[in-house]
C-alpha cells in the first residue's frame, strides 16, 4: 500500500511553521519546484529562487519577525491561511529596495494555497501593501498632512491631464 500524501491542512501548517521559524530551506521543502507565488501589490515569486531571495531579504531586514497563523480553512487541495506578522525593520540590507528604518511593524494577510501531491503549487497572497509601506516609513501616515499633500498633488495632475485631453480633443475637432 502506497503511503498517503499529507493533506492540504498538514502542508499549510508545516509551511507556516517554517515561515514562523524564518527557515527558508524548510519553507522550500513544501513547494513544488517552479511553483508560483503571487503576493498582490508586492511580488511575483517562483519557487525556489524567488522565495529564497524575497524571504531571505525580509528575514534579514526584520530579524525579529514573528508570524502566527490566526485562522486556517482547508478543503481538498486548497488551504486558506489568515496570518499576522510583527517585527522591527532594523536589520542589514534592503527589503524591496528600502533600507531598514528601525520601525516596528504589524501586518495581517491571507494566503490561498493550492497543494497537489503534498507540495504547494501556487499561492495567492493578499495583504495591505500600502499599510506596510506606511509602517516601514516609505509612505506618509494615513490622514497626515504629508498624505493630504500627496493626494492633492495627484488630484491636481489628474485635473490637468483631463483639461489637456479636452483641449486637445476640441482643437482636433475644429
Amino acid at each position: 500500500m502506497a503511503p498517503s500524501k499529507p493533506s492540504a491542512k498538514q502542508v499549510a501548517t508545516a509551511y507556516f511553521e517554517a515561515v514562523a521559524a524564518r527557515d527558508v530551506d524548510a519553507m522550500m521543502e513544501h513547494w513544488e519546484p517552479g511553483g508560483m507565488g503571487h503576493i498582490y501589490g508586492m511580488a511575483e515569486l517562483r519557487a525556489p529562487d524567488g522565495y529564497r531571495e524575497y524571504f531571505g531579504a525580509m528575514f534579514r531586514t526584520v530579524p525579529d519577525l514573528s508570524m502566527s497563523v490566526l485562522d486556517m480553512v482547508a478543503y481538498g487541495d486548497k488551504a486558506a491561511v489568515r496570518w499576522g506578522a510583527s517585527g522591527t525593520f532594523s536589520g542589514p540590507g534592503k527589503f524591496e529596495g528600502l533600507a531598514a528604518t528601525g520601525a516596528s511593524v504589524y501586518i495581517e494577510g491571507i494566503d490561498m494555497l493550492t497543494i497537489r501531491d503534498g507540495l504547494i503549487r501556487e499561492n495567492f497572497a493578499y495583504t495591505n501593501a500600502t499599510e506596510l509601506a506606511r509602517q516601514f516609513g516609505a509612505a506618509p501616515a494615513a490622514g497626515s498632512f504629508a498624505e493630504r499633500a500627496m493626494l492633492s498633488a495627484v488630484n491636481a495632475r489628474t485635473a490637468a491631464t483631463s483639461l489637456l485631453k479636452r483641449a486637445t480633443s476640441r482643437a482636433s475637432s475644429s
